[in-house]
């Protein structure tokens, strides 16, 4: 499958596609020719004026006063692309690098930026050829655009830098000499057009979200199995109870647990009680809450991948060249914090149903121990899960609340989204791990209930689940089970 980069509108989900699709991607004509056209205006502007472009024909950052000589605007670009590469810390994963190139050609092919088209094309080339530069998470402030991650991500263009290609790490020189190609010749503006941008940020919340929007769907369908295993009651979830508070992920949220429990023996079972606790009662509220969340976070970071973020912008139909702040993280660092609050929410309220299953009520029996006595069962499932939840709650405070000025003081304020991104990163991660273990809780729950069977929809998931994961009768290695059932819902 080819995709073609146009002007188009660029949906999350299309990019999803294209990278785990194993897509290739080529310009089309009219992004090429945008190209051409801000390339060829970028330098006529440069012949035929005198005066100063910001880091086109001046230093970068508080270094914009500095006049440079029209000899030295190449080595301006290739300079500030290698004193800018100062990652530390673990790699970048090459499913989020691909998507980082990606959507900085995307960026690029709009023809606000200035790069040649032969540097563009290079980038095009890595993404077909699987090429993934070696970027390293920690370094940017989110707010000159990720100048760090991004300096990697650009080093092998012109020779420098590594890339891990066929399984292997190897030097940027190495992968040119391989690919008998030459290094790219950096015009002016190029190393900015590069370097600006929220592409490191943005790739980093595209995954989070198609990641997202996985785990609120299972959060329902392990919620249901939970709520039935704990012989909990319908009535919270009925339609009249949510158009009296109408907010859009409340309503969907009752609506699936309705659709996932029909047809259940266990439910439809005479209670002894007549209310549950909140993490089963209010799981219409909690999960609803984050579906509006992830549905907001989503619609921002659409226009993100959909945009210009380097600096300065070139307009040749204006004939206008000015440096501003798109490179600024604000506008996703928040809503990528708040993205890290809500799924850490996900998983907090899994926990609380994690441990409702292990306490001995409601006829199960404590710990979900098969065989009591000499067995401990799953009493320390629900410890690691609070240890992963209680992690995930230092990890969703806010990253854009703080600032540390730079570049001199030019660089005044900056919006940390980088650091957010990398967070959501993990609390995504562990979220999964949590929803994972509150699965395997519940299907050991579940067999307790038998001879009555749950509903259709939620013992076609025990079923499938049961072919991985088996019930635990004496106590046994619980880690490798819970490693299975993480890559279930993985995979599922």
């Amino acid at each position: 499958m080819t995709h073609q980069i146009t002007a188009d509108h660029l949906t999350i989900e299309h990019i999803g596609e294209i990278i785990y699709g194993d897509y290739k991607i080529e310009l089309s004509e009219d992004a090429k020719q945008r190209i051409r056209r801000c390339r060829a205006y970028l330098d006529k502007k440069i012949g035929g004026n005198n005066a100063p472009i910001y880091g086109v024909t001046t230093g970068f950052g508080a270094l914009c006063n500095v006049s440079i000589g029209k000899d030295q605007l190449s080595q301006l670009q290739i300079n500030l692309i290698k004193s800018h590469a100062c990652g530390t810390g673990e790699r970048v994963p090459n499913d989020i690098v691909k998507m980082m190139l990606f959507l900085k050609i995307q960026s690029l092919s709009y023809g606000y930026s200035g790069c040649k088209l032969d540097t563009v094309q290079r980038l095009v080339a890595f993404f077909n050829n699987n090429i993934y530069p070696v970027v390293y998470k920690q370094g940017s402030l989110g707010a000159s655009g990720d100048l760090v991650p991004l300096a990697h991500l650009c080093l092998p263009l012109i020779g420098l830098g590594e890339v891990e290609y066929q399984g292997r790490i190897i030097s940027g020189e190495e992968l040119l000499r391989r690919k008998r190609w030459k290094p790219i010749q950096l015009a002016s503006k190029e190393g900015l057009a590069l370097l600006n941008g929220t592409q490191n940020m943005s790739a980093f919340a595209v995954w989070s979200l198609l990641q997202a929007q996985r785990l609120s769907d299972w959060a329902d369908k392990i919620a249901a199995m939970s709520l039935d295993a704990f012989d909990g009651l319908i009535e919270p979830f009925q339609p009249t109870v949510h158009a009296v508070r109408p907010h859009l992920g409340q309503i969907e949220t009752a609506r699936r647990m309705r659709e996932m429990l029909e047809g259940s023996q266990i439910i439809a079972n005479t209670k002894a009680h007549v209310q549950d606790p909140y993490s089963f009662r209010c799981v219409p509220q909690v999960h609803g809450s984050v579906k509006d969340t992830i549905r907001y976070v989503k619609s921002v970071i659409d226009i993100e991948i959909n945009s210009v973020t380097d600096n300065p912008t070139i307009c040749p139909e204006e004939d206008w060249i000015v440096s501003a702040g798109n490179f600024h993280g604000e506008p996703i660092a928040l809503p990528i914090d708040f993205l890290s609050i809500a799924m850490s929410e996900l998983a907090n309220i899994s926990e609380r149903r994690i441990y409702r299953l292990v306490s001995g009520s409601r006829g199960l029996p404590s710990f979900l121990v098969a065989n009591p006595g000499v067995n401990s069962g799953f009493m320390i499932t629900q410890y690691t899960a609070a240890s992963v939840v209680s992690l995930n709650k230092s990890l969703a405070m806010p990253s854009s609340v703080d600032s540390i000025p730079s570049c001199q003081d030019q660089e005044d304020h900056v919006s940390m989204g980088a650091n957010a991104a990398i967070k959501l990163y993990k609390v995504v991660l562990n979220t999964e791990r949590v929803l994972a273990i509150e699965l395997f809780n519940a299907a050991q729950a579940l067999d307790f209930r038998l001879p009555l069977k749950s509903s259709p929809k939620i013992q076609a998931i025990y079923n499938d689940f049961r072919k991985v994961v088996p019930f635990i009768l004496d106590d046994d290695l619980m880690y490798p089970y819970i490693e299975k059932s993480i890559e279930f819902i993985r995979s599922h």
